[in-house]
């Protein structure tokens, strides 16, 4: 179950050409890849394309009337190797993964897709998640780009420019028989707009007629002795042969050429920030028309020397809006300037911060210093004082979703560590990794998405604790079942692994994967993760069907950490994914409320009266609808914890309490929404009786206040 549905904005991809479509970037890119007829699409989803992939299955329909096969990949590495039925055929097929770890997960696949070249048109589509929105290490996708000599394309943030560079990317790697890779930042990936459709392409050539009609080429592998000559190939033929392309194509954008002797290049995805600050600084109209010349650069891989060159004549100084380091294009920039013994002053990171994410102000600051350096005033429109947040408000670091079943492993293994000692604890990739912050402060690494048992594989010695490795479903699938479970097998590691199977890739949105115990209707899932640990060789093996259970989630990792059983230790536990759960349920819920249907929802509290003060509750379980509030109590200073309206009524909260041995304060209510006529009466008699002997202890309260 997906994070979001598609199932009605799919229904613009069937729009025909004149019609104008209205909507998201990543439905854009669908519409175009549709319009360019790809013939097959497959990816992994990550943040920001996470929702292309979702586009995607809801449109299957749509694809299979074209005769387009998609497929949701095991991992980047299985998406990107996908791209290798267009070496040999003239098939369009795309690939869309997460950059840039998705890259590099990849590499070893693009690697030889770029060295040996296609037939057919190959795109990449990355998305690029850096700045301070990302979750991941700050790493640019350029870097994979120029070593593998896999051309990068960088469009503006706006449908036009997004569905013309799909097309183009098409086409430009067939031109050059060089995969190319679409780079698409979170803005591009979101931004809502318009642009005018055409009719949708079914591939000329087709997947079928490919299996009925194979075609080898051995100049295509990368075996000696061709592997030699591709890396000549793509020096002398392909490379040239994209430069004419991107020159005859108009790929990259003059603006205002030769208006000002002073110019400024920039990234495609960088293009509406900097016109939004020219024009904040007097140098373009709010409809981005600037006074300034600009190089927009489409395409930031290959670097045109030609348009450089071009450029920069006649210019006393440009700046360069480059993002991220290393400075790869002020590196290359000023390599073609000096050779061509140009006198243009190349700005760059001198003026603008040498790394983190560009955002408008960032931008403004080095413009206005760049035009300030070269005796210019800038009009600059009166500004906008931003309201700053108190010096004492705290970090509120990211943890676990309301009733996440991922917390109440952590609040088990630290209840364990009460008993046993601190272990070292080797985290993964996805939601569980916030256990490594408060109130947890578990995990001592993280290496990867799935490579959570890898992570402590050199901490294979005989010793008096075991290491204790975490890794979700989404990345025992995507590569942890070899890399750790198989790899522990076969190096008889004595280490434990948890594996959470929350039965979707959560973090990511929610898709469905091998074990999820939804019913797919294209995909097949209901793969036990225990049959597969079972299958490369591991014996002992325990599965919690409930984390919510605290006893049997200390009790199995007690276990785990203690057995004389040699080999390694995997325990399973799972529960479903409460934000998938309450997406399902929720509307269900309505639906039976407003047929008068009886609706029964557990909720928990906290008895003030009862409650100590102690909150280890809160500390033990994190969760975020555990609060504290005054005590009623006039004695008592201490405020006592309280349950919020948020509580989705998982348990975690009263479990804690009676595992940690504290007080008996929580307690659990039942909220029935059209109660029957049975318990309106009992309600009615309850509310009379508590209600007697509430006044009743009013009354002797009121004798004795004197």
């Amino acid at each position: 179950m997906a994070e979001r549905s598609f199932a009605e904005e799919v229904k613009k991809l069937r729009l025909k050409r004149g019609e104008v479509f209205h909507g998201e970037g990543i439905l854009a890119v669908t519409k175009a890849l549709l319009e360019s007829g790809v013939a097959y699409v497959a990816g992994y989803q990550g943040a920001p394309i996470s929702h292309l992939m979702d586009v995607l299955a809801d449109a299957q329909d749509i694809l299979a009337e074209h005769g387009i096969h998609f497929e949701n990949s095991a991992s980047e590495a299985t998406a990107a190797a996908a791209l290798a039925a267009s070496v040999n055929y003239p098939l369009r097929g795309a690939a869309t993964f997460k950059g840039t770890v998705g890259v590099n997960v990849a590499s070893d696949a693009l690697a030889n897709l770029a060295s040996g070249g296609v037939t057919g048109g190959a795109l990449i589509i990355v998305g690029e998640d850096y700045g301070e929105g990302s979750s991941i290490m700050q790493e640019r996708s350029h870097a994979f780009a120029m070593k593998s000599q896999v051309w990068l394309l960088d469009p503006r943030p706006g449908l036009p420019a997004i569905v013309k560079a799909v097309k183009d990317g098409f086409a430009l790697s067939e031109a050059s028989r060089t995969p190319v890779m679409l780079m698409l930042r979170i803005r591009a990936c979101h931004v809502h707009g318009r642009f005018v459709a055409d009719d949708n392409r079914t591939p000329a050539f087709t997947l079928r007629q490919a299996l009925e009609q194979p075609r080898r080429d051995t100049h295509r592998i990368v075996l000696p002795p061709a592997s030699f000559a591709h890396e000549h190939e793509k020096l002398h033929e392909r490379w040239p042969a994209a430069v004419r392309f991107i020159q005859d194509q108009g790929l990259n954008e003059f603006v205002a050429e030769g208006a000002d002797d002073l110019g400024l290049i920039v990234q495609g995805g960088h293009a509406n920030t900097l016109l939004r600050v020219l024009e904040r600084l007097g140098f373009a109209d709010v409809f981005g028309r600037s006074t300034l010349p600009l190089y927009v650069m489409n395409v930031a891989y290959p670097v045109v020397d030609a348009e450089i060159q071009r450029f920069c004549a006649g210019k006393r100084a440009v700046l360069l809006v480059e993002e991220g380091q290393p400075n790869y294009l002020e590196q290359n920039i000023a390599a073609i300037l000096r050779g061509a013994r140009s006198e243009t002053v190349l700005h760059g990171k001198d003026l603008l911060p040498a790394a983190g994410e560009y955002t408008a102000a960032a931008v403004l600051a080095g413009v206005r210093r760049f035009l300030q350096r070269h005796g210019r005033m800038a009009r600059e429109t009166p500004k906008v004082v931003p309201i700053r947040a108190d010096a004492t408000v705290h970090a509120r670091p990211p943890g676990f979703c309301t009733g996440c079943p991922e917390r109440p492993i952590f609040t088990a293994m630290k209840l364990v560590e009460r008993e046993l000692g601190a272990h070292h604890v080797s985290a993964d990739i996805g939601c569980h990794l916030f256990s490594i912050l408060p109130p947890f402060d578990l995990g001592n690494t993280t290496m990867g998405y799935g490579l959570g048992a890898a992570g402590a594989s050199a901490l294979n010695v005989e010793a008096d604790k075991r290491a204790i490795s975490v890794m979700g479903d989404g990345g025992f699938w995507h590569n942890g079942l070899t890399s750790g479970i198989a790899n522990a097998v076969f190096n008889r590691s004595d280490n434990l692994t948890i594996v959470v199977d929350n039965s979707y890739t959560s973090a990511t949105g929610g898709q469905d994967i091998l074990s999820s115990k939804a019913t797919n209707p294209t995909r097949s899932t209901g793969h036990a993760i225990e049959r597969a640990v079972r299958g490369v060789g591991v014996r002992w093996v325990r599965t919690v069907p409930r984390t919510y259970d605290l006893k049997a989630m200390t009790g199995a990792l007690r276990e785990a950490l203690t057995t004389k059983e040699p080999g390694p230790k995997v325990l399973v536990a799972q529960s479903e994914c409460m934000l998938n759960r309450q997406r399902r349920e929720k509307p269900l819920q309505r639906a039976a409320a407003e047929r008068g249907e009886r609706i029964v929802r557990e909720r928990f509290g906290v008895d003030p009266d009862t409650c100590t003060g102690d909150h280890s509750c809160i500390r033990l379980s994190g969760c975020p609808s555990l609060t504290i509030k005054p005590n009623p109590d006039p004695l008592r200073t201490d405020p006592v914890a309280a349950v919020i309206d948020s509580c989705v009524g998982c348990g975690l909260c009263g479990e804690v309490a009676h595992a940690a041995v504290l007080c008996p304060s929580f307690y659990r209510a039942r909220i029935v929404s059209n109660p029957g006529a049975w318990e309106r009466l009992r309600q009615r008699a309850r509310g009379a009786v508590i209600g007697w002997l509430q006044r009743r202890a009013a009354a002797r309260r009121a004798r004795f206040a004197f």
